[in-house]
Order: C-alpha cells, then sequence, then structure tokens
C-alpha cells in the first residue's frame, strides 16, 4: 500500500495535485488543515483494490473523492466486489451511508478508514441523484409556464368590461353636466324671457299672481300663460284661463253613470281621507235609489281599533251587511258570494303613501277575478307635493275616479284642483261635511273654479323682480297636455 501526502494552501490545489499524481480514480483517505495549508491523504486506485479481504464481515472497496464533480462516490472495480458481495449473508445488508458534501475551505476535515463498508454502488446513486436534481431544479424554474388562453380571455374580458364601465361612468358625468347647464341656461333665458313679457304686457303678471294666489302651480300657470291669446286685458285673459281650467277637469255629468250601472267601488288613500264617511255616503245614495237587498258593504280595515264597527253602524242604519275581509283569499270569497248585488262598496284600510303596504292593496283588489273599480279621496287640505304623491303611489293600473273630500276645511281649492288637472283625474263627487248623504256632491268644475279663485290668498308678497325668477324655475315636468277648448 502506498499512500501519499499532498499539501496546498487551498483544497483546490491539493486536489490538483492528487489528481496529477495519482490519476482521475484516486481514493482520498482524509483531509484536513495544518499550519495554514491542507493535507490530503490519498491512495491510488490500483492499491485502494489490493486491500479488498474475502473475508466476509469485511465488505470490499473503500470511499474516494470523484476529482470530476468534486463529491466522493467512486466505486471500487467491479471485479474485485462481486465475490466479495456474493459471500455476504442476507441478513447482513449493507447499511445506506449519507452522502459526502463537496470539499471546501471552510467545510471540516473529514477521514475515512480504508476497511469501512462504504456500499460503493447505492453511495455512488445516492450521491448523483442530489447534483442532477441540484443541476436540473433551476433549469426547470427558469422554464415559463404554460400559457392558459382560459385566464387570458379571462383577464382580456375583465380589462374590455372596467374600461367599458369608466367610459360609461366618464359618459355619465358629462351627460349631468350637460342637463345642468342646459337648465341653468334655460332658467336665465326664461328669466329673461320673463322679464322682458313682463314689461311688454303687463296683464300677464297681473294674471300670474291670481293663478298664484288661487293656489295654482307655477308650472300650470306658465302654461296657460303661454298659451294666452294676443290682445287681451288682465280681466278677459282671467276669464279665459277660468274657462280653460274649468274644461280640463273632467267631472262626472250625473250619477247615473255610477248609481244606475252598478258595480264594485273601492275607495282608496291615505289615513283620515274620509273614506269610510264617504263609502256611507255611497251606500245611502244607493239604498235610496234600488234599496239595502241590493247593496253590499265589505271592510278591510282590520288594523285600526273599531274601524270596522263604524262601517257597521252605517249598514245597521241603513239595512245593509258588512262583511270584514283580511287578505286577498277572503276578498275574492266574499265578491263571489256576493256576485248577486248590484253594487258592491269596499273601504279599504288607510296607508301612507310612502308604506309598501300601497302596493300590496293595490295589488289585492286587482288580483280578484271581478273588476274593481278604485275611487281615489283626495283631501283638500294636503299641499300640491303630498297630493301628486298620493296620485302616483295609488295609481296602479289606473283610477276609476277620484273624490274630493274635506272641502270645507280647506283655506285654498287651487292645489287638489290642479293635481286632478295635471294628473288627468276623472272627478265624481266633493264632500264638504260629515252628515250622511247630505254632505256629498256631485263635482262642478266651473263652480269648483270660481271658488278657488274667491278663496285666494293674497299674492302681493311676490314682488315684480321675483316672477321672472318664479316662471323660469317652473318647467313641464309632470304636466300633461292641457286642453285649451
Amino acid at each position: 500500500m502506498n499512500v501519499k501526502k499532498f499539501t496546498a494552501p487551498t483544497s483546490r490545489e491539493a486536489l490538483r495535485k492528487v489528481r496529477e499524481a495519482l490519476g482521475p480514480d484516486a481514493v482520498i483517505l482524509s483531509n484536513r488543515p495544518m499550519d495554514g495549508v491542507v493535507e490530503i491523504l490519498a491512495l491510488a486506485n490500483d492499491d485502494a483494490a489490493s486491500l479488498a479481504s474475502p473475508v466476509d464481515d469485511a465488505p470490499p472497496g473503500a470511499p474516494h473523492l470523484d476529482l470530476d464533480d468534486g463529491y466522493a462516490a467512486a466505486p471500487a472495480p467491479v471485479a474485485a466486489r462481486q465475490p466479495q458481495m456474493a459471500a455476504r449473508p442476507a441478513m447482513q445488508a449493507p447499511s445506506a451511508p449519507m452522502p459526502r458534501a463537496p470539499f471546501a475551505p471552510s467545510m471540516p476535515p473529514q477521514s475515512m478508514h480504508p476497511m469501512q463498508p462504504p456500499a460503493h454502488q447505492p453511495i455512488q446513486q445516492a450521491t448523483h441523484q442530489p447534483v442532477q436534481q441540484a443541476m436540473h431544479q433551476p433549469r426547470q424554474q427558469a422554464m415559463p409556464p404554460a400559457v392558459d388562453m382560459a385566464s387570458i380571455s379571462a383577464l382580456l374580458a375583465e380589462a374590455v368590461n372596467s374600461a367599458k364601465a369608466n367610459a360609461a361612468a366618464e359618459m355619465h358625468g358629462m351627460m349631468t353636466e350637460l342637463r345642468a347647464m342646459r337648465g341653468m341656461m334655460e332658467t336665465q333665458l326664461a328669466e329673461l324671457s320673463w322679464g322682458s313679457a313682463q314689461q311688454r304686457e303687463p296683464h300677464k303678471a297681473a294674471v300670474l299672481r291670481e293663478l298664484l294666489a288661487a293656489g295654482f302651480s307655477a308650472t300650470l300657470a306658465r302654461r296657460l300663460l303661454d298659451k294666452l291669446p294676443a290682445g287681451r286685458g288682465a280681466d278677459e285673459a282671467l276669464r279665459w284661463i277660468r274657462t280653460v281650467l274649468a274644461r280640463n277637469i273632467g267631472a262626472m255629468a250625473n250619477e247615473d253613470a255610477l248609481i244606475e250601472r252598478g258595480g264594485v267601488f273601492a275607495l282608496v288613500g291615505p289615513t283620515g281621507v274620509g273614506k269610510t264617511t264617504s263609502t256611507a255616503k255611497l251606500a245611502a245614495r244607493c239604498v235610496m235609489r234600488h234599496g239595502p237587498e241590493k247593496l253590499a258593504l265589505i271592510t278591510t280595515d282590520a288594523y285600526r281599533i273599531g274601524a270596522h264597527e263604524q262601517l257597521r253602524i252605517y249598514g245597521k242604519i241603513l239595512g245593509v251587511m258588512v262583511h270584514s275581509v283580511k287578505d286577498e283569499a277572503d276578498l275574492r270569497i266574499a265578491l263571489k258570494e256576493l256576485r248577486n248585488k248590484h253594487t258592491v262598496l269596499i273601504d279599504t284600510v288607510g296607508v301612507s303613501q310612502r308604506d309598501q303596504m300601497v302596493t300590496e292593496q293595490v295589488a289585492m283588489l286587482q288580483g280578484t277575478d271581478v273588476d274593481v273599480k278604485r275611487l281615489l279621496c283626495l283631501n283638500a287640505t294636503s299641499t300640491q307635493e303630498t297630493l301628486t304623491e298620493v296620485v302616483r303611489a295609488y295609481q296602479g293600473s289606473g283610477l276609476a275616479g277620484s273624490i274630493i273630500t274635506k272641502l270645507d276645511e280647506a283655506a285654498s281649492l287651487g292645489n287638489v284642483l290642479d293635481v286632478v288637472i295635471r294628473q288627468k283625474l276623472q272627478l265624481f263627487y266633493v264632500s264638504n261635511g260629515q252628515r250622511v248623504p247630505e254632505d256629498l256632491h256631485l263635482a262642478q268644475p266651473a263652480e269648483l273654479v270660481e271658488r278657488a279663485f274667491r278663496l285666494k290668498k293674497d299674492g302681493s308678497d311676490l314682488t315684480d323682480g321675483e316672477l321672472p325668477m318664479l316662471m323660469a324655475a317652473a318647467g313641464n315636468d309632470g304636466l300633461r297636455e292641457v286642453h285649451l277648448g
């Protein structure tokens, strides 16, 4: 055995000397730093083969350092190893050694005994496998991922939708600004126009004051003044406007269209507008015309305490049976049982125009198999804004008519007449008291318009400079066509 020692400042230098002296198949026995240098003990491959022993408990071969890649895993010659492997018992399997790391100057010295069983082939496989994995792993990570066309399509679609949404938002903002600019310009031009018209035609300012004092809206007043014939004085223009207002109030000519024809009528409206009292007044007129056996009363007001008792008292006085229903199913059954009656009057529960129950009530009346005509009760003491909300809430598929209540309590009638004209409601009756059935009258449009102007308020609080601004701010929104006659 010819063991040689090599020293060098670094491990790389020492390994180079081993390679030059003993060849690339040399076996490294030990390496350690000594006095600032690295000492390596090496053995030639032929000398390592001669160390093989035929004893069973001395496995052949010795580990060595593969100088090509710097890892200790080179096997002994196969011819010298096969007989010894065949002689090993089956129960004495060599233990799998741990792979050795490459030599570096910072690593601690490592040594091997020449007779240590290395199991060369498993060591070589275990040693080279991590090296191959380490060599191929960065290459696999550097490879670009597979292109997913579905993900790319989804990203493109998302980008397109986002661009469309941004464009729509910008367009909406631009249109809003344009509408605001148009409205401002229209207001200023209308103000200038009305200011000049007031100077040219002073009688229009006088008529405008009369309309506003009677309770009519600036929107309706602007429409009427725009159509006012030229060459008329203030009194003549006011008479023309009264005639136009009366012609635009649709009223029932006589009671025969309601009482003689009969049918199913439901009085609807907010709380406290007089639906129960108006129902009793209509019931009294039907009883006087056809008798109590031709009339039936139904109440759906199960919310207020004693509400149905009030109608039962009226029914007892008139000799008419009063039926109480809770929902659409009960109403359908009651109407089916009362199909032989000439007239059926339904007193509904009062609901605020902003309550969701309004929609449910309208759906309940429209969900029956019978044609239920809805009559809207309008409180004459309410403002135009409130009455407009009430009409829009109870409109549904259409109202058969309306009844103006509390006419005796109203300080102005122009507000309710303005809503009737603008919403094109059919006016049946007006109620001016609590007496049954005396305080219920057919609507007379001309009398109502004259009464509205008689109850007018003092309109002198508006100055000449404020009238153009008021008329300029009044648009045609919510104003249906006015028939001038």
